[in-house]
């Protein structure tokens, strides 16, 4: 190819460095979320400044996160997206179940899976639509479907999170562990609700305790 026909925008370099970030998420999935940049440099034989490199690159566009007190990396919300994950059609009865849920709670009602440890919404409650979505995505902190997710990660599972003061005041949201018989975590299903009606989680839980197995066993 001539120099005037060559894209200017591609050098000989690019495409090792292509391999290099695919290889990473590769390894990230392999292993799964905690993978250390060291572990990765190794497993993979490159050097330390390019795996850093290529992981803070990953992570700035959404395709790796880091997780909490720098314990390593899990896989983005980007990833998910291009496996297809967040526009599969709701799985059969599952927004049935949501709609009688809905009707009862009186309350914002939204759904997330966590399938590949990745958290994707499944089916957001169109009449309390979430303030801000695509922090929910990336900042597990920011919500409790995200600090839910983040308790099993650690190793220390909860049954539910309760979060009395989101971004919109006067409400916060409460999200309850979604198990597969195994009892994996599977999803998490989220109440947005006035913070008043967050003062007794419990009650909560057992509000939804007849929907969380049907939620299972169609999600799964």
């Amino acid at each position: 190819m001539s120099q005037a026909g060559r894209d200017p925008g591609l050098t000989g370099r690019q495409p090792g460095a292509v391999h290099g970030a695919l290889s990473v998420l590769e390894e990230v999935a392999r292993v799964g979320p905690g993978v250390t940049a060291q572990q990765i440099s190794a497993a993979l034989g490159l050097p330390r400044a390019t795996t850093y490199r290529l992981l803070n690159l990953l992570v700035q566009d959404e395709y790796l996160v880091r997780l909490p007190d720098l314990a390593g990396f899990a896989l983005g919300r980007k990833v998910a997206l291009l496996a297809g994950l967040a526009v599969q059609a709701t799985p059969e009865g599952v927004h049935d179940i949501l709609l009688e849920v809905r009707r009862r709670v009186r309350g914002g009602v939204h759904l997330a899976s966590y399938r590949e440890g990745v958290l994707e919404l499944v089916d957001v409650d169109p009449d309390f639509p979430l303030s801000d979505e695509r922090r929910l995505l990336s900042d597990l902190t920011s919500s409790a479907l995200g600090r839910l997710l983040l308790a099993e990660r650690r190793g220390a599972p909860v049954p539910y999170v309760a979060v009395p003061n989101g971004p919109m005041p006067g409400h916060g949201c409460f999200a309850a562990a979604i198990r597969d018989p195994h009892g994996a975590l599977v999803a998490g299903l989220a109440l947005a609700l006035p913070t008043q009606r967050l003062g007794d989680p419990e009650a909560l839980l057992e509000l939804t305790a007849a929907d969380r197995p049907r939620l299972a066993t169609a999600l799964c």
